[in-house]
């Protein structure tokens, strides 16, 4: 179910991970994510992570995944590549053996690249049904959803509210959805320091 504000997604299927399985055996922890990549800004977003000593979570889209892009760095400053499929389809317009060629082809193109394990997946627009469900679990990967979401694609020329809609809904394991975007990257030192401010700290999925 999501919220009219779209800014809070409350998930009940079982098998996908939501905020409240971090909070298992740590307190006032939460997760960023980063949808949409790699891009562009990819370079200076891990800057402001290394200088600010915080762990995220990259969900790809592998379409823009080239040697080029520094996915050395990702894995060697300790963050987690996930999959955000191929070409960032609506699942649930698309039949199971669709679904597994989506998904499975973006896994495998990520592992063969950066050598590791491909664990999780975000669902793009955050959309699934239980094909999509049944396709992860024979590829062994896990939906990786969110409670706290930036808007920040709408929000090129306010970049601070970025900040406010993440701030005003935090709670105790929220993950946080962010994408990598010029307007992201400029809000993200003072989202960082802002939610510190209320005592929380940033780890990775479990």
């Amino acid at each position: 179910m999501v919220e009219d504000s779209k800014v809070v997604y409350d998930l009940n299927d079982q098998v996908v991970t939501r905020a409240h399985e971090l909070t298992k055996n740590r307190q006032k922890c939460v997760v960023l994510t980063f949808d949409d990549g790699p891009g562009r800004y990819l370079p200076q977003i891990l800057d402001v992570l290394k200088n600010e000593s915080v762990p995220a979570v990259f969900f790809w889209q592998t379409r823009l995944l080239h040697p080029k892009r520094p996915w050395k760095r990702v894995l060697e400053e300790g963050h987690i590549i996930g999959s955000h499929s191929c070409k960032h389809p609506d699942l649930r317009k698309m039949q199971y053996q669709q679904q597994y060629h989506e998904i499975f082809t973006s896994k495998k193109k990520l592992q063969d690249i950066i050598g590791e394990p491909i664990r999780y997946f975000r669902p793009p627009f955050g959309q699934y049904n239980a094909d999509t469900l049944k396709v992860l679990e024979e590829v062994d990967m896990k939906a990786v959803m969110w409670s706290t979401a930036s808007l920040d694609w709408e929000l090129k020329a306010h970049p601070e509210q970025i900040v406010s809609n993440v701030v005003s809904h935090i709670e105790e394991g929220a993950i946080i959805l962010l994408h990598e975007l010029p307007q992201t990257l400029l809000a993200l030192p003072d989202l960082i320091r802002q939610i510190r401010n209320e005592h929380y700290f940033f780890t990775l999925l479990p």
